[in-house]
């Protein structure tokens, strides 16, 4: 698939119910051919980006940001709004009124014959109400203006179900009624947000107009049949975030991964121990010999989900989740008050990739998806924070240094060896040491900084 930001290659568009197991009539495949190839002409090429453009916008603002692009699906509904509902911004006449027009090539009658259902089709949510054992008939009612409708669905009848809803077009003929093309499939839910979230718009529309020029869903989906396709576009996004947001990060070895980090100074060991003791549900770790003390929180499972790390000068928190490290913020803060002092703290999340296929318009909700982290990831994220948690701290009073900033404690031969003990606890300290074996921070750059002599192993 092309970005939204480039149109589609022609053989992904000429056969719009290529991607779909939806049957189409051979003279209206040909007909859809023809207004392809029009559409190509090079002085009606700008119209037709314009129109793909407009039709699948969203997809052309996301690419900004995010690895997105439009469902086969909804290229090829798009191409059908630039062939049925598009005109043209130059003043040239719509591709369907141009092929009737034509008189250098001949049009059989039988392609003729599609030219009007085409031209007055329109974008509509089309609720399944029932689906026939005979030839997949599909009985739809539009979620628009209750219209209802029998479809013949071919083997497309057999991937859908009572009760989802279909973003698609219909071709209405005297005796039958046809799809015009593929259906995007979304759950009764999501449809229903897509129809709102249209409506709004369109309210909003008539109350600056001061009228309800939008007239019925027809003209309205006939006119701004894309707003539909733009509020799918938006829906699949905002499942993409519920599915990245509810990403469990492991650890190679099937534990949750601490990746929401906050960072303090203190000179209250004692105190904070007594306390971390008796917040109820942090319970105390078994330490290994020279190992900090440390608290850890677990879910229900047992699986750790927070751990807090006390060293003689430092308090690191580590959760599995931004919303649990702020829990843990508040709580601190409220329980030792200024024996804390806030050096910093993290919730960026692993690098990992963005997985499209767990957003799912058929489903109300994404499905919960694990992702592990190697273990030099862990080490990435843990060196960032130190990074940034250390940029200042030469000039940052410490509590340890009684309120003396390292740098001033550093120059006073009284308190020199005091801030390299300092600097050499949190070294054996380190956070990303205790979790990955590899230390995150050469803590010789903060020698050089308060004007210490390196130390080398």
């Amino acid at each position: 698939m092309k970005p939204a930001s480039e149109p589609a290659a022609e053989s992904e568009v000429i056969r719009v119910g290529q991607s779909s197991a939806i049957p189409l009539d051979p003279a209206y495949e040909s007909l859809l051919t023809r207004l392809e190839a029009l559409s190509l002409e090079p002085g009606f090429r700008l119209q037709r980006e314009l129109a793909l453009g407009r039709a699948l916008r969203p997809y052309v603002e996301y690419a900004r940001r995010l690895p997105i692009a439009p469902l086969p699906e909804e290229v090829a509904l798009a191409t059908l709004y630039l062939y049925a509902d598009f005109f043209p911004e130059d003043g040239q006449l719509d591709l369907i009124e141009q092929l009737r027009d034509v008189i250098e090539t001949h049009v059989p009658q039988e392609e003729r014959d599609w030219l009007d259902p085409l031209h007055h089709s329109y974008m509509d949510l089309l609720e399944i109400r029932a689906i026939g054992p005979e030839g997949g008939l599909l009985a739809l009612r539009s979620l628009g203006d209750g219209k209802e409708f029998d479809v013949p669905a071919g083997a497309f009848s057999r991937s859908v179900a009572p009760g989802q809803v279909l973003l698609t077009r219909l071709l209405r003929r005297p005796a039958l009624t046809l799809f015009a093309g593929p259906s995007v499939v979304l759950s009764a839910a999501n449809a229903r947000t897509v129809l709102e979230t249209t409506q709004d718009w369109r309210r909003e529309m008539e109350a600056a107009a001061g009228s309800f020029e939008l007239g019925e869903w027809e003209e309205f989906a006939k006119r701004y049949g894309y707003m539909l396709m733009w509020q799918v576009a938006q829906a699949r996004l905002g499942l993409l975030i519920q599915s990245e947001t509810g990403i469990r990060y492991a650890t190679a070895k099937g534990e949750p991964l601490l990746y929401a980090l906050a960072f303090y100074e203190h000179h209250e060991p004692r105190f904070l121990a007594d306390g971390l003791g008796g917040m109820k549900d942090c319970q105390p770790e078994a330490a290994e010999a020279g190992r900090p003390k440390s608290w850890v929180q677990r879910d229900a499972g047992g699986a750790v989900v927070a751990r807090l790390v006390l060293t003689r000068t430092q308090l690191f928190v580590e959760c599995d989740s931004s919303e649990r490290l702020d829990g843990l913020k508040h709580r601190l803060a409220s329980t030792f008050g200024f024996s804390l002092r806030f050096l910093g703290e993290s919730a960026a999340l692993p690098a990992h990739e963005f997985r499209w296929e767990a957003v799912d318009l058929t489903k109300d909700g994404p499905p919960t998806r694990s992702v592990v982290v190697p273990v030099e990831e862990e080490h990435r994220l843990l060196s960032a924070f130190l990074d940034s948690a250390y940029l200042e701290w030469a000039d940052r009073p410490s509590p340890a240094l009684g309120s003396h900033t390292p740098r001033h404690a550093a120059a006073s031969p009284a308190t020199r060896d005091l801030v390299a003990g300092l600097i050499a606890q949190m070294e054996r300290d380190d956070p990303a040491s205790r979790r990955t074996g590899k230390p995150g921070y050469d803590y010789n750059r903060l020698r050089a900084h308060v004007g210490l002599p390196e130390v080398r192993p």
